[in-house]
């Protein structure tokens, strides 16, 4: 077992070498190498596929359930509007400056920091797996999903992203839809043609107004937004194609199959879903790691926004110390005392589990 207050003096220290390193989704090589020789500093074996990076617990057992402790590693590029040098780590006001301070820096590092104070421990009643992962920015292929592959099997997860320590218990799913409505040109002067502009209007008409029968306790509504459209060659042709795009918001009511299905029923408009691997999740309230945050005075609620949560097939809980508002942001920072808290708030929360809440 490691000194907490060792552990957050190191830890502050490893989100400054990676805020000064470029860790670009996809391009996240260099980082992986940080984190790798950080763990061979603290005499913790690692492996990697790709640019993931993972570790199990010193006294891993088979016959133990497994708590997989997941955050990524890459970054999104900087803010135009920075005003300070993105990366170059500054403290000022108690404030850590630089990008991925935030976003998941804080949470990466603090989930190290837990997972190396319960690592040479030998009478855990689970084991424990870290994950740095590669991609989340893209939601890339390379990222979380094929390092699962490559993993002892887990039985859930604590997903390393800004929650100001509360608990993530659901979260949206994403398909974006490319949508095409298919008209007959003819001259625009004459009573020609079959114009694809008001057949997509139709279309677009439902997405806007449409109710999904069923409403997820925790994320409401299915959210669809119609976000661009195309159409037309000139002012004097009625065009013969108007092509739009749908962002869809799924919830846990409904696997992301299950919506598209509903509005290739209701729309006349060609659909195609880039994707529907990026669905949504939940994680039952009576759950072992909700119950253990919940003992420590947590909040649950279902976010809207997405994560690693969305590739991984087993139960997982979202919570990590940072503000999801501040991602993405020019000056992005996170509060020391936010890493502090961060990593006290794992280790109890992974406490909590060993003791049986």
């Amino acid at each position: 077992m490691t000194d907490v207050d060792l552990l957050i003096a190191e830890s502050t220290d490893l989100l400054q070498q990676l805020i000064r390193t470029t860790s670009y989704s996809r391009e996240e090589a260099e980082t992986a190498e940080i984190i790798t020789q950080f763990l061979i500093n603290a005499e913790i074996p690692s492996e990697r596929v790709g640019n993931n990076v993972i570790a199990y617990n010193k006294y891993f057992e088979d016959s133990k359930p497994t708590v997989l402790l997941n955050s990524h590693h890459d970054t999104v590029k900087p803010n135009p509007a920075y005003t300070k040098d993105p990366f170059l780590p500054q403290i000022e006001d108690g404030k850590l400056f630089g990008l991925g301070s935030n976003d998941a820096g804080g949470c990466l590092v603090s989930l190290i920091a837990a997972f190396r104070y319960f690592n040479e421990l030998q009478d855990l009643p689970f084991n424990l797996c870290l994950l740095a992962s590669a991609e989340e920015e893209v939601s890339g292929k390379g990222g979380v999903e094929e390092a699962y592959e490559h993993l002892k099997p887990c039985d859930f997860a604590v997903v390393g992203e800004p929650t100001l320590l509360d608990l993530a218990i659901a979260e949206k799913g994403l398909m974006v839809l490319d949508c095409e409505a298919i008209g007959e040109a003819g001259h625009a002067a004459r009573n020609e043609g079959v114009n694809a502009i008001y057949k997509a209007l139709e279309d677009i008409h439902w997405f806007q107004t449409y109710e999904f029968p069923k409403e997820s306790a925790s994320l409401g509504p299915v959210k669809m937004s119609v976000t661009m459209i195309e159409a037309g060659s000139q002012h004097n042709v009625v065009p013969a194609s108007c092509k739009f795009v749908v962002d869809v918001r799924t919830t846990d009511v409904y696997n992301n199959e299950e919506v598209l299905q509903i509005i290739k029923e209701n729309i006349r408009s060609v659909v195609q879903a880039r994707s529907t691997r990026l669905n949504p999740s939940s994680i039952p309230m009576d759950h072992p790691i909700v119950k253990a945050g919940l003992a420590l005075g947590k909040k649950t609620y279902g976010s809207p926004t997405m994560s690693d949560q969305a590739l991984l097939p087993i139960p997982s809980v979202k919570v990590g110390p940072g503000d999801s508002a501040r991602s993405h942001s020019a000056d992005e920072f996170i509060y020391l005392k936010e890493i502090d808290e961060g990593i006290r708030f794992y280790i109890a929360l992974l406490e909590n589990i060993k003791s049986g809440i």
